[in-house]
């Protein structure tokens, strides 16, 4: 068999600058959303669908790996659409004069909130100005007086109707630190005093106290009406003081009706508000600054007016008892504008970078007043389905995971299609204090949730709530073709990110440079990285190396000073394991001949940074029973997926050697000087080389290493960290020397993936170092050992001068032994039994 080394060319898949028309990236026109170049079809398509679906549920959950500009991307799509769309109403909470506990919501226009907040204070303070003007005018005090005064005239009257059917009987009225009393008057009119009205005669004595009897029953129905007559005059005053008021505040509420009477909720407030006012006047003056006169309410008002006690009310207070809008009693009157859209252009898109329940849903504030806390519709805060109302929220699923009960209160609104405001101490009974049950709003949003693949199957397998509330899946890729023309709309993508981050521009060269690392960060010469955070990073550190150079433009230089850079960085542990090779401690061969043993490659990933290391896998055979044992699983320190690999073996020895005989050996496999877990089938066609070799007796180039998987027809399959695997084993070679005769194996399907380091490159141009591309074991069993790997006949039978050969015939030879064993241990057994 033939297998043709791969050369310079295919082994590093190079960008040609020359179909580049641009000297540098200024040249280029930036793109204007990230889905222009990022070849995510399949992504946009959903984003388009999922954004235009307005029925419930069609929400959309964005998932790819970190770093693919899904949440960039998410935010120019909906950024562009919501440009298109209408703004969303705004949103305020107000008293509910009713029930206080519960506040009343208030949709209005968009940027209408905040003006009718601040047009229902400026109303507030006017209406008390009015209104103390009106209870200080001359008309409101002559009013006043004269209802007093015809209070005054009946109460005069009542007196004199007394007095004079008193003087009918010789008596007088007269008033006393005890009340009112009668008395007898002598002849000439004057009152008898005392001690001469007890030298009257006891018969006239008791004339005279029959007559003040008489006349006491009299002024009782009399003075029995004063009560009424009091009543009376409150009631006339305080028809007089909702007559004033009314007509002090009526102009300004109305002028708010002509503003905002249109919505019918907002004009029943007003009408609430009005009509608070007037039944709490006295309150309303005092600017909820009554102090410890607050008592005298109901008595000022029989005497002197509305104004005169506010009078006494507002004596020491600063100001005159100007309005205090934050005081309890004036709070009551405020507008709560929690979503205020007045500089909003189109519809909103909200990113909530900690969703946590009260971010999410909102919250009441609580203030402490006397050593408790309370809490009213001023208190409450917008959370960010309400700022998102109308337009789109994004939010990081991970993180709304790990929030307590966001998760929760995130799906009752969606599923509800309202916000209702409920905190989580509330739910759980943590608090106990006062609670407002506000008004529940209308909920309208799209909701992108962006996170990895695990988390949305996870979601979709134990959460049944999960799919009904978001349909669309939009799947962001991490690679993309690499093509000319997805190439120049690459370097566009350079342009764009340059333009982001205010970094130098590119010269081609730098771009071609770039083009050749996404590739590698792909890894797969075919495709581009689509992990904007990697490359962003990476033109980042290009253009901090070319601003150390003072260089105008950056260069490929740079770039590749920054990836050598990062790689010096994070390569500790590497350099160290290379050296350990080198010094001999972990033992790894790199010329020479050796039976059973071959040079295994695997891959070590430490974060972000992964390296190929060489493993030094042997087989050591003798008679059994067709076991192949692996040590790796018997130590349990192998994955499923190696012992999967192992066990494949065993299908594949069966079926080529066994198939008229049973396979009469036992087998051990072992990664030599592994003392960690071993994962992966990638090595094992490097165990089957090592097997073949051990029952061939056929010695293995040790200048050679492998790496690939097989199935059990023999034929190699791809594995991953291919550029890793190769370079591991270089450096190893390179640092004991170059023989010229060393190289990997790799399975064919891997070539399209190389993208080796520039040295790798440079070896194997010089030819000091070569990459063989196979399809079958027995094309690897022939470069490893020299020796040819045969073709059966029609008799399923090798020739005996190939390495198959070689092996049919050992296998051929324990079997035999194995029979004169089993027959042997079979006469004995028979004999002894005998005996």
């Amino acid at each position: 068999m033939s297998v043709k080394r791969l050369n310079a060319e295919a082994v590093y898949h190079a960008c040609d600058i020359e179909q580049f028309s641009f000297s540098t990236t200024a040249d280029l026109e930036p793109l204007e959303t990230l889905s222009e170049a990022l070849g995510q079809p399949r992504a946009v398509d959903s984003l388009n669908f999922g954004t235009g679906m307005k029925r419930q549920g069609f929400n959309i959950f964005a998932l790819g790996p970190h770093g693919t500009g899904r949440h960039r991307m998410v935010r120019q799509l909906l950024d562009k659409q919501s440009k298109e769309a209408a703004v969303p109403s705004d949103w305020c909470y107000v008293n509910n004069f009713e029930n206080s506990g519960r506040p009343k919501a208030l949709e209005l226009p968009a940027g209408q909130a905040k003006k009718f907040s601040a047009d229902m204070e400026n109303m507030i303070m006017e209406a008390r100005n009015a209104l103390k003007a009106s209870f200080e005018s001359e008309e409101y005090q002559n009013r006043v007086q004269s209802i007093q005064q015809e209070f005054k005239d009946q109460q005069q009257k009542a007196f004199e109707d007394v007095n004079g059917k008193a003087r009918e009987k010789n008596l007088t009225l007269i008033r006393t630190p005890h009340g009112i009393a009668f008395a007898p008057m002598k002849e000439d009119g004057e009152v008898m005093p005392p001690d001469e009205y007890q030298k009257l005669p006891e018969d006239k004595r008791e004339e005279i106290e029959k007559r003040i009897e008489e006349v006491q029953e009299e002024s009782q129905k009399v003075f029995q009406k004063i009560p009424q007559w009091q009543k009376e005059i409150r009631e006339k005053l305080d028809g007089l003081n909702n007559e004033v008021a009314k007509y002090a505040i009526s102009s300004l509420i109305e002028d708010l009706r002509k503003s905002y009477g249109a919505n019918e909720k907002v004009a029943a407030h007003l009408d609430a508000v009005e009509n608070d006012i007037l039944q709490n006047l006295q309150t309303f003056m005092s600017g909820g600054q009554q102090g410890q006169q607050g008592q005298q309410g109901q008595q000022g008002q029989q005497g002197g007016g509305l104004m005169a006690q506010m009078q006494q009310q507002q004596q020491g207070i600063p100001g005159g008892g100007d309005t205090d809008m934050d005081s309890p009693v004036m709070r009551r009157y405020k507008v709560n504008p929690i979503v205020d859209h007045s500089e909003q252009k189109g519809a909103p898109v909200v990113f909530e970078d900690n969703p946590t329940y009260a971010n999410l849903v909102g919250k009441v504030e609580h203030m402490s007043m006397m050593g408790a806390l309370i809490t009213d519709f001023n208190l409450i805060k917008s959370g960010a389905l309400h700022r998102a109302n109308g337009g789109s929220l994004i939010i990081d699923a991970r993180k709304i995971l790990t929030q307590p009960g966001a998760w929760e209160g995130l799906k009752r609104a969606l599923k509800s299609e309202q916000i209702k405001i409920e905190s989580l101490a509330e739910m759980f009974s943590l608090l106990s204090t006062v609670m407002l049950e506000p008004d529940p709003i209308p909920l309208n949003v799209k909701v992108v949730m962006i996170g990895s693949p695990f988390i949305y199957y996870l979601l979709q397998h134990y959460d049944p709530e999960f799919i009904e509330l978001f349909k669309v899946a939009a799947d962001f890729d991490i690679e993309m073709e690499r093509d000319s023309g997805n190439q120049d709309m690459y370097a566009r993508l350079l342009r764009t990110i340059i333009e982001n981050e205010s970094i130098r521009h590119f010269d081609r060269s730098a771009v071609g440079r770039m083009i050749e690392e996404s590739s590698r960060m792909a890894g797969d010469g075919e495709r581009l990285s689509t992990k904007i955070r990697e490359i962003t990073d990476l033109m980042l550190e290009a253009d901090f190396w070319s601003g150390q150079n003072g260089k105008p433009a950056v260069q490929a230089a740079d770039v590749q000073k920054a990836v050598d850079s990062r790689i010096f960085r994070s390569d500790r542990i590497r350099q160290r394991i290379q050296e350990e090779i080198r010094r001999g401690t972990l033992l790894i061969d790199t010329r020479g001949e050796v039976a059973g043993q071959v040079n295994g490659l695997a891959v070590l990933q430490l974060g972000s940074f992964m390296f190929g290391r060489p493993h030094r896998i042997t087989a050591r055979i003798h008679m059994g029973k067709g076991e192949l044992i692996d040590i790796e699983r018997e130590a349990k320190l192998s994955g499923p997926l190696h012992s999967k690999g192992v066990l494949i073996l065993s299908g594949f020895l069966g079926a080529r050697y066994a198939v008229d005989r049973p396979l009469s050996l036992k087998a051990t496999l072992v990664f030599e000087q592994s003392y960690g877990a071993v994962e992966g089938d990638s090595a094992s066609s490097t165990e089957l080389y090592a097997l073949l070799s051990a029952i061939s007796g056929a010695p293995i180039k040790q200048g050679l290493a492998v790496t690939g998987s097989v199935n059990q027809f023999g034929k190699i399959q791809a594995i991953g960290g291919v550029n890793e695997k190769i370079e591991g084993f270089f450096d190893a070679c390179r640092n004991k020397g170059l023989s010229g005769d060393q190289g990997v194996l790799i399975p064919e399907a891997n070539v399209r993936h190389l993208m080796l380091r520039k040295d790798v490159v440079e070896a194997i141009k010089a030819e000091t170092f070569h990459i063989f591309p196979i399809k079958t074991v027995d094309e690897g069993i022939e470069l490893l050992t020299g020796i040819p790997a045969g073709e059966p006949d029609e008799d399923h039978r090798y020739p005996e001068d190939t390495v198959n050969g070689r092996v049919q015939q050992k296998l051929a030879e324990m079997a035999d032994k194995m029979s004169k064993f089993s027959q042997g241990g079979e006469q004995g057994g028979r004999v002894e039994s005998e005996e």
